[in-house]
């Protein structure tokens, strides 16, 4: 499709052409490889992936020993405040002067499609592990866009389903005003429907406020069985906790997570969010790998990984090992045969990186535990069941990315 065996066929004649093979550094298009983390650093989605992610890409970089084609790899970080337009002037500023050659994080809908589409028209691969939304690989698909961690169909895949089949039948959300809000309420309510269940209502909060009261009464006034939270982050959290004061999950009603993480859930304590269910990728201490994984990157950030710093560590070790398998850094070589592998470490097992860029791997259901089944600080989850990745998905059939149909 984007002929990348044309490029292949160049390179292997170029090669051959010449009495001494080239040197692996003279493969690199500027000299090195350079990554750039463009995350919220400061505001409301900073626990879920922040700083933290700055800390997964250096220890992906440190794992794969430093260096790439003889020459040492670069990182470079910044905050894009949640603002599409921070994001995308400083995505063009690190391809245009830094020369970065792949960006991660963008833990926001609105920034992660502004800096996706940036990208594209400069040909850099971004890989994306903090946003939501399947525009990033159903409308607004590009050819180096790749959505690597979860994604707005995923999450409700789990959830929704658990609970409407548990008898959640009728639902209210709580939307965060933006595009991964909406994108996360629309493909939810649509799993819902699908199950014989029906949505009552609706309302839109503004991201990163403080107040969920008016939000939660509208909720509560409407009988529905589940009060869904298309939000994340501190808003998450704020919402949760301002429910428990109103009493709404003792009264009757069911709260529904969309997006939470194991931060969220540490925030609030097990007293308030135990029972409370929802999807993920990755749990730090399922296994003896994500442990560990998740207690070297303790030592570094006092807390235990999301499945977004798991997912950042994940897409910068397989980027890396793309490059070091083409001897190039150059964005359609690379971005080809990352489409080619089959990806397994601590984060992924068997993941593929489909046509339409959506990383496709397997999802978790988890449940939060009870103040007398956690064994440790941050032994908080108990996974209910896996989501196979064909069924957490949207099919290539179904995809309306224009890469694919």
């Amino acid at each position: 499709m984007f002929k990348y065996w044309k490029q292949g066929l160049a390179g292997a004649v170029a090669v051959a052409s010449l009495a001494m093979p080239l040197t692996a550094t003279a493969e690199l298009t500027d000299g090195k490889v350079k990554i750039g983390v463009l995350s919220d650093m400061s505001g409301v989605y900073k626990a879920l992936e922040g700083p933290g992610a700055v800390i997964a890409a250096e220890m992906a970089i440190e794992d794969f020993g430093g260096s790439v084609l003889g020459k040492k790899i670069e990182i470079i970080s910044a905050d894009h405040q949640n603002k599409p337009d921070i994001g995308a002037s400083t995505a063009r500023e690190w391809i245009d002067a830094e020369e970065v050659d792949m960006i991660t994080a963008l833990d926001n809908s609105s920034v992660a499609l502004s800096v996706q589409g940036l990208a594209n028209d400069k040909k850099t691969i971004t890989m994306n592990t903090g946003a939501g939304t399947t525009a990033l690989t159903e409308e607004q698909c590009t050819p180096y866009g790749i959505h690597y961690v979860y994604d707005t169909h995923a999450l409700p895949v789990g959830t929704a389903t658990a609970m409407v089949k548990n008898g959640g039948e009728s639902w209210f959300f709580i939307t965060a005003d933006y595009a991964f809000g909406h994108s996360l309420r629309d493909n939810t309510g649509a799993v819902v429907e699908s199950l014989g269940g029906e949505v009552v209502g609706n309302v839109n909060a503004p991201l990163s406020t403080n107040d969920f009261s008016s939000y939660l009464l509208q909720a509560q006034a409407s009988g529905a069985d589940v009060i869904g939270l298309a939000n994340a982050g501190q808003d998450t959290v704020n919402a949760i906790k301002q429910a428990n004061q109103f009493q709404i999950v003792q009264s009757g009603q069911k709260l529904a997570g969309m997006l939470a993480f194991i931060t969220d859930v540490h925030s609030m304590g097990l007293d308030i969010s135990q029972g409370l269910q929802f999807t993920t990728a990755f749990v730090w201490n399922q296994n003896d790998e994500t442990l560990a994984w998740s207690e070297r990157f303790y030592e570094r950030h006092n807390a235990m990984p999301t499945m977004v710093h798991a997912g950042v560590y994940s897409a910068v070790s397989n980027y890396l090992a793309a490059v070091k398998e083409t001897g190039t850094d150059d964005s359609d070589t690379v971005r080809a045969k990352l489409g080619e592998m089959t990806l397994n470490d601590m984060f992924v097992k068997d993941g593929k990186i489909a046509p339409n860029g959506s990383m496709l791997h397997d999802m978790y259901l988890v449940e939060v535990k009870k103040p007398e089944e956690s064994q440790s600080e941050w032994d908080l989850l108990r996974v209910v069941s896996k989501i196979p990745a064909d069924q957490a998905y949207i099919s290539m059939a179904d995809t309306k990315c224009s890469l694919v149909n």
